[in-house]
């Protein structure tokens, strides 16, 4: 196996392109299509779905063993859920985060008059007009509202305007990377990710790397409202690493500043087999990783085997303070989960038996015993 290099330019160049496109779940179509040009440009062939998830395929060696990498274009955001008799809008979430993270937001609503601009603030706004009052404000969806950039004072001007209940909303990501390699952005969850697999199959083409099995890269829709591998994912795909966050917080061994190996999440254990061959990939080839669970966390591996699919799945993680917030991750992080895909797409099945839906004992693995301790008596 050949330890992949990573441009660290088109890294940054594709993932910047990506936050600046609103996508929040159920608004997908524009970055489906510009992902759909990307790997166009890239020469990589691919189908979409009626829905929007794109399904990638990689060649490699043989036809009889597929393996798959899942990442996701859709974000957090909002839909408008009431138009407001003071000329402002009402928010539901799109997606599980909290109303705290959404206050102070540059905000774009798309109505079927195009879009609007807006700003995210809570009901008491002005300190200068409530005073304390300011500070003693529940933190919930609906204790916020939306001021409209346009002359707007009832619920009259906002009909006018073209304003509907159902309007989707999109959070402005503001992306920030400094000098010494942090990245602040809102939606790093999971545009980096998306970003560092681009990277990392185009260093694959690029050094002209042989691959020992077909892979295909699954870009999904809907991730963050819990269906995202649901349906992208084909019988034929006998083991999937997906690609996401890795909560960097008090209690959690996830860092910004290597690779995070998912052990389990609320859904569950990952494929006990396919995760140790992740680390042991990380180890030969000194790749910094750290282990972690994830209690209030699910991903595309979740869907994908609520779906019905048999298939191994594990989790990689890049670190992200801050997440479904503000978010931030490091630019070590990336590249080490970059250089570890590429890694894996080149390594051989986890058990080549798995090429088949069904099969004997033949060939199953064995996971450690238990150690019985004869007691004398």
């Amino acid at each position: 196996m050949e330890r992949i290099d990573i441009d660290k330019q088109y890294l940054f160049q594709t993932l910047t392109s990506l936050l600046n496109i609103p996508s929040p779940a159920g608004y997908t179509d524009q970055i489906v299509h510009f992902v759909g040009e990307e790997l166009e440009r890239l020469g990589i062939p691919f189908i979409v779905t009626r829905r929007g998830a794109i399904r990638a395929t990689l060649g490699g060696e043989g036809d009889t063993f597929h393996r798959a990498i899942s990442v996701h274009l859709d974000t957090l955001g909002a839909m408008v859920c009431d138009l407001k008799d003071n000329g402002r809008l009402s928010l539901s979430p799109i997606g599980t985060w909290s109303s705290r993270f959404a206050e102070g937001a540059r905000v774009t609503i798309f109505t079927e008059n195009g879009p609007f601009r807006g700003t995210v603030l809570p009901l008491k706004a002005s300190g200068h007009t409530y005073g304390d009052a300011v500070d003693e404000q529940p933190v919930s969806w609906d204790h916020i509202e939306v001021r409209i950039d346009h002359r707007s004072h009832c619920q009259k001007d906002l009909i006018d305007a073209g304003f509907n209940v159902g309007d989707f909303v999109s959070f402005d990501s503001t992306p920030e990377i400094t000098p010494n390699g942090f990245l602040n952005a809102r939606h790093l969850d999971d545009k980096a990710g998306v970003a560092l697999v681009l990277t990392a199959v185009r260093s694959i083409q690029r050094s002209g790397i042989s691959l020992p099995v077909p892979a295909h890269l699954l870009l999904t829709i809907s991730e963050e409202v819990g269906v995202g591998a649901s349906a992208v994912l084909c019988g034929d795909v006998a083991e999937m690493v997906v690609v996401d966050n890795a909560t960097v917080a008090p209690g959690q061994s996830s860092w910004e500043f290597g690779v995070t190996i998912g052990m389990m999440d609320g859904a569950g254990p990952f494929d006990y087999h396919l995760t140790r061959k992740l680390i042991g990939l990380c180890r030969e080839n000194g790749i910094e990783f750290s282990r972690d669970v994830f209690r209030h966390y699910r991903s595309d591996s979740a869907s994908a085997i609520e779906a019905g699919n048999d298939t191994r799945t594990a989790l990689v993680g890049f670190g992200v303070d801050g997440s479904h917030g503000y978010e931030r991750t490091h630019e070590s992080s990336l590249i080490s989960v970059a250089r570890l895909i590429g890694l894996y797409l080149q390594s051989p099945p986890t058990f080549a038996r798995d090429k088949d839906e069904v099969s004997t004992l033949n060939g199953f693995p064995h996971q450690p015993k238990r150690e019985i301790i004869q007691i004398e008596t």
